[in-house]
C-alpha cells in the first residue's frame, strides 16, 4: 500500500478510536448484563475502516471546528451504522462481520435483533449531549440530519430486500445507483460530511454543496466493497467471500451480469436466485461467479467506481475548494482514491 494510504489509515483509526471511546462511555454498566449490555460492544470492538467518523470529525476540522465539538456526533452516526450491520446480518443470512461470526450466529436471531435496537436507542444519547455543548439551534439540526439518514437508509434497505424476496431479475445500473444512494451515500459519506460541516462552521456552511461529492464517494465505496465480496481474501476482507451471491444481493455486477448474458444463463440464475440461501450450493455460487468473469462484470463495476471517484475528486474541490489547506482537507481527497484502491 502507498504511503499516503497508510497514513489515511492511521489516522482513519486515530479518529475511530476517539470514536469508540465516546460510544463505549454511552454503554451501560447495569443488568441484564449478559444478554444485552456485555454484547453491544461486540461490533463496535471489532476492526473496522472508521469512514463515518473520520469523515465527520475531517469535515468538521477543515471548517476550523473541534474534535471535541463533534464527537458525540460522530459517535452516534457509528452506533447507528453498528446497528445497521446487525439487523443487515441478520436480513441477509450473513454468517461473517469483521473476521468473526455475526451477532445471530453466535448468539441467535432474536437477541441480535434486541442488540440491534438497543444500539438505535443508546445512540439518541450522544445527541441529547449535544445542547450542553452545541447550544439548542445546532443540536436540533443535526437531529434533523440524523433523521433523514436513517430514514433514507431503511428506505435503500427496503429497496434491496424486496429485490431479493420478489426476485427481481430485470434491473438496470441506474436502479443499484438509486439503492446505494439511500442504503450506503447518505449514512457512509453524504450526513457523515454534512453534520461535520455544520458544527465546523456553527452553522453557517452550505450542506448541499457536499452532496454530490458525498454521493459520488459513497457509490464508488459500496461497489468497491460489493467487488471484494467476490474477490478479496476472507482472512483480510472480514466477511463470507461471494457472500453476495450467497445471499441473492443484486449487485452492479450481478446485474451487468443478468443484463449481457444469454438467455439460458439467464434463467439459470434467475432459478439460482430463486431458492432460499440455504439451498444454495458453493459449486452454484462458483458458477455464477465464473459467469460475472466470463462477461467481465467485476471488471465493469471497477471501471464504474473509478468513474464515480474522478467525479468525486472534481466535486471535492467544490465542496472544500475553498476551506484552507489542512491535513483533515488532505485526508478527506486522499480517501477518495483509497476507497475505490483498498483491498480491505
Amino acid at each position: 500500500m502507498q504511503r499516503s494510504y497508510k497514513w489515511v489509515e492511521n489516522t482513519l483509526n486515530e479518529y475511530m478510536q476517539m470514536t469508540k471511546q465516546v460510544m463505549l462511555d454511552y454503554f451501560p454498566d447495569k443488568e441484564p448484563q449478559h444478554y444485552l449490555y456485555d454484547l453491544v460492544s461486540s461490533y463496535p470492538n471489532r476492526t473496522g475502516k472508521g469512514l463515518r467518523p473520520g469523515l465527520c470529525i475531517a469535515t468538521c476540522r477543515a471548517f476550523g471546528g473541534s474534535i471535541s465539538s463533534v464527537l458525540r456526533s460522530a459517535a452516534a452516526i457509528e452506533l447507528f451504522h453498528n446497528a445497521f450491520l446487525i439487523h443487515d446480518d441478520v436480513e441477509d443470512g450473513s454468517e461473517f462481520r469483521r473476521g468473526l461470526p455475526t451477532m445471530h450466529k453466535e448468539y441467535g436471531v432474536g437477541i441480535a435483533i434486541n442488540v440491534g435496537d438497543a444500539m438505535n436507542v443508546l445512540s439518541i444519547r450522544p445527541l441529547m449531549d449535544n445542547l450542553d455543548r452545541l447550544g439548542s439551534t445546532l443540536t436540533w439540526l443535526v437531529f434533523a440530519e440524523i433523521e433523514h439518514m436513517v430514514r433514507e437508509s431503511v428506505e435503500g434497505q427496503a429497496m434491496e430486500l424486496g429485490w431479493v424476496r420478489d426476485n427481481v431479475c430485470s434491473l438496470a445500473e441506474a436502479d443499484y445507483l438509486r439503492m446505494i444512494l439511500k442504503k450506503t451515500c447518505w449514512y457512509t459519506c453524504m450526513h457523515p460530511c454534512r453534520i461535520g460541516a455544520l458544527i465546523g462552521s456553527g452553522g453557517s456552511a452550505d450542506l448541499d454543496s457536499f452532496n454530490r461529492f458525498a454521493y459520488y464517494m459513497g457509490a464508488a465505496f459500496q461497489i468497491q466493497d460489493d467487488a471484494l465480496n467476490l474477490e478479496g481474501e476472507h482472512e483480510r476482507y472480514g466477511k463470507e467471500i461471494s457472500g453476495d451471491i450467497f445471499e441473492g444481493k443484486r449487485t452492479l455486477m450481478l446485474i451487468h451480469l443478468l443484463n449481457n448474458c444469454t438467455a439460458a444463463e439467464h434463467e439459470y440464475i434467475r432459478e439460482f436466485l430463486s431458492r432460499p440461501r440455504e439451498q444454495r450450493s458453493m459449486e452454484q455460487v462458483g458458477q455464477v461467479h465464473d459467469l460475472m468473469v466470463k462477461y467481465n462484470s467485476i471488471r465493469s463495476a471497477r471501471s464504474t467506481a473509478r468513474h464515480l471517484a474522478g467525479a468525486a475528486m472534481r466535486e471535492f474541490h467544490l465542496a472544500y475548494g475553498k476551506l484552507p489547506d489542512s491535513d483533515d482537507k488532505r485526508l478527506i481527497e486522499n480517501i477518495i482514491l483509497y476507497m475505490i484502491e483498498r483491498d480491505i
